[in-house]
């Protein structure tokens, strides 16, 4: 009896220019691990809007959800294949809160201190939102707990961990790598790692690893 033909693995997503596929997540945290207690943890939806906006975090765990597998994308090029993320639509806190349209740059603030810009045609993206939930499970302080920002285009640097406020501004500001000569924008697609010579033109400063997950 002849035997059947052995299945093809499915195939792999195409990697964006400069990345190769890991199989963990390297945990960074500039400022150290953080450990927020969740009865104590506050989102602030804040500056140029109409209606500022405060959450609690079980009150925002009853918002509406978006959920999809997509892949994490770091700066210093490994990529992780898709994970399953659920999280709140950062375009309808947007609207919920009323932008106004001076507003041209969005801030993550942390409850660390770190910051992280985007622009704020990036943050209103279908695909962008404020991840509660990985692989179906609630995120760990390592990765971010009780909630961190998700654009899948960008690198990793702007999904900023232990997020506290998304402040929406008139005119880019650096964050904290932005500080160092990271990209205003950072797309994986354009490779926009560093500021200037489209994005290739300065060097990776040392990052302090908590180990993999």
């Amino acid at each position: 009896m002849s035997q059947p033909a052995p299945t093809a693995p499915p195939a792999r997503e195409p990697l964006p220019p400069g990345q190769v596929w890991g199989k963990k997540f390297v945990i960074y945290a500039a400022m150290g691990v953080q450990h927020v207690d969740p009865a104590k943890w506050r989102l602030e939806v804040a500056g140029l809007v109409n209606t500022p906006l405060v959450f609690g975090y079980e009150e925002f765990l009853s918002l509406p959800l978006k959920s999809y597998s997509k892949s994490f994308h770091c700066v210093t090029s490994w990529s992780i294949e898709k994970p399953f993320w659920e999280g709140v639509s950062i375009k309808s806190l947007a609207d919920a809160a009323g932008v106004k349209p001076e507003a041209t740059w969005v801030m993550f603030h942390c409850y660390d201190g770190y910051t992280a810009p985007i622009p704020v045609e990036d943050a209103l993206m279908e695909d962008s939102i404020v991840a509660v939930r990985m692989n179906g499970r609630p995120l760990t302080a390592e990765q971010g707990f009780p909630a961190r920002p998700f654009m899948p285009h960008l690198y990793g640097w702007k999904s900023a961990k232990w997020l506290g406020k998304i402040e929406f501004i008139p005119e880019y500001v650096d964050g904290y790598w932005e500080g160092y000569g990271y990209h205003e924008r950072g797309d994986v697609n354009e490779e926009e790692r560093f500021k200037g010579a489209k994005g290739q033109g300065g060097k990776h400063f040392a990052r302090r690893a908590f180990g993999t997950a």
